[in-house]
């Protein structure tokens, strides 16, 4: 790792991405002149990034499986622990959430500090969608651990298993994890990344809810698509929802892939949360709510998605090719009004087009997901006008971009119940934005970004290569002379 004093003074407004159709986007942002600089680089990739009771920022490394607390004053790395039986491949598994116990730093006892990461366990069935023996995800779960922390040594300890044996894969884990204020744990899991690319051939689970028989047997296969609400002992809260007659640690169901979740000051919990070519979603998660995937993504409006069953073709699955564009004509598919249950609908939609949109635009040269108008948001987070800082993102929620390497505020109403007006887009540079944390005066926004991977380029079309690799960006205000 190194660590950076760049800087430079940005008008970190939107910039219209050049495509060779209009994208759909958030308008632009009054130019609000920002500094940009590095704090840290080189992490091995950072997941999530949290401010902490003692003044630094918590940070996961995705693939080095360190959750380590950097100085934001100097960008010292201080390594707290490294989680020796956490597994990671290239895919979207590893060291991901992480959480701290409003105990910590407050003489209670409870330094506590809880992570979720992907793990092998050969003593455990394999995974009964995998057929190949061979696979290095056949028997890879997920767990969530508390750990202990030493103020005086700054290291982390003595890890609890809270829960394993949970879906894990190389696509779609989500893992964003949070306490509310309620006292609870709050973890995301996403639908493996099913009936899509390497996966096209097994079916999305987001819809199936676990039996009593299943919970008796800590078989937790049904957990996929969800959120989890979970005593920090890793139990099942008494007042959780029951859904279709059982009771178990599901809150939510219906989701894709959920890698961002943040309490509002009432108790609200948004939700960032990818759609497939079309429609990532800003949602509020209520308790037993169904959010509708697969059958529908963003609204209910049949406007460019349909639900390709591509487990359910009438030509042997295995013997087609998946395509994302073109459906073979053996494969079973749904509009999303055919679909008539009852479902949450979204607050708002990064982005929904038309159906006769061109998904495969030339500025992006065959890297067709690149151009779709999905932003791929990874990260959710509210900004509030109690914290002070800058005027212009009061009462919203920031939304990091995967693909379009920027932050998107969605501006909120004054119960946060409802979007107030149009989105606007900040801060983009040729990056992977992965997650976010805000210093406590507000003044400050701390980006981390991804190690590697595609995404837009500031002249349009694709770029594979990050301009800053698994880094910790700064965002401040410019004083104004």
């Amino acid at each position: 790792m190194k660590q950076l004093a760049t800087s430079a003074v940005l008008a970190l407004g939107l910039t219209t991405p050049v495509f060779a159709q209009a994208t759909p986007e958030a308008v632009m942002a009054g130019a609000v002149p920002f500094e940009q600089s590095v704090l840290v680089s080189g992490l091995q990739g950072p997941w999530e990034v949290t401010w902490g009771p003692d003044n630094m920022l918590w940070v996961t490394e995705r693939f080095g499986g360190r959750i380590n607390r950097i100085d934001p004053v100097t960008g010292r790395v201080s390594p707290a622990i490294t989680l020796t039986d956490m597994s990671s491949s290239s895919g979207q598994d590893g060291l991901l959430g992480l959480a701290l116990d409003p105990g910590l730093g407050q003489g209670n006892g409870n330094d506590f500090v809880y992570a979720f990461y992907t793990y092998l366990d050969m003593t455990r069935p394999g995974d009964p969608t995998i057929t190949d023996p061979a696979s290095p995800f056949l028997h890879m779960y997920s767990k969530v651990v508390r750990l202990s922390f030493q103020a005086a040594t700054g290291l982390l300890s003595d890890p609890v298993t809270l829960i394993d044996g949970l879906p894990a894969g190389a696509d779609h884990d989500s893992g964003r994890l949070k306490i509310g204020p309620d006292g609870k744990l709050y973890l995301t899991l996403g639908d493996q990344g099913n009936d899509q690319l390497a996966n096209y051939c097994l079916p999305i689970l987001a819809q199936r809810l676990p039996t009593v028989a299943e919970l008796t047997a800590k078989d937790y296969f049904a957990y996929q698509g969800k959120s989890l609400r979970m005593n920090l002992d890793g139990t099942i809260p008494d007042d959780n929802p029951e859904i279709g007659g059982v009771r178990s640690h599901v809150f939510t169901f219906g989701h894709r892939n959920m890698q961002g979740i943040a309490f509002g000051p009432d108790g609200t919990l948004y939700a960032s949360e990818q759609g497939p070519k079309t429609d990532d979603e800003v949602n509020i998660l209520t308790a037993g709510g169904n959010y509708g995937w697969p059958h529908v993504v963003g609204y209910r409006d049949d406007m460019a998605y349909q639900y390709a069953r591509w487990a359910d073709a009438t030509t042997p699955c295995a013997t087609l090719e998946f395509s994302d564009i073109t459906i073979n004509p053996s494969v079973p598919r749904e509009d999303e009004t055919v679909w008539q249950q009852p479902f949450n609908a979204p607050l708002t939609t990064l982005f929904t087009v038309p159906s006769d949109w061109n998904f495969t635009d030339p500025a992006c040269n065959g890297m067709n997901f690149i151009c779709w108008p999905t932003v791929a948001a990874s990260s959710i987070e509210v900004y509030r006008p109690e914290t002070g800082g800058i005027p212009a993102f009061d009462n919203a929620l920031l939304v990091t971009a995967l693909k379009r390497g920027s932050v998107y505020r969605v501006p909120l109403s004054v119960d946060g119940k409802s979007v107030s007006g149009p989105i606007e887009r900040y801060f983009q540079t040729e990056n992977r934005y992965r997650d976010l944390a805000i210093s406590p005066d507000g003044q400050t926004i701390y980006v981390a970004t991804d190690s590697e991977g595609l995404h837009e380029a500031l002249a349009g079309g694709v770029n594979d290569k990050v301009a800053n690799s698994g880094a910790i960006l700064v965002f401040r205000p410019k004083v104004q002379n």
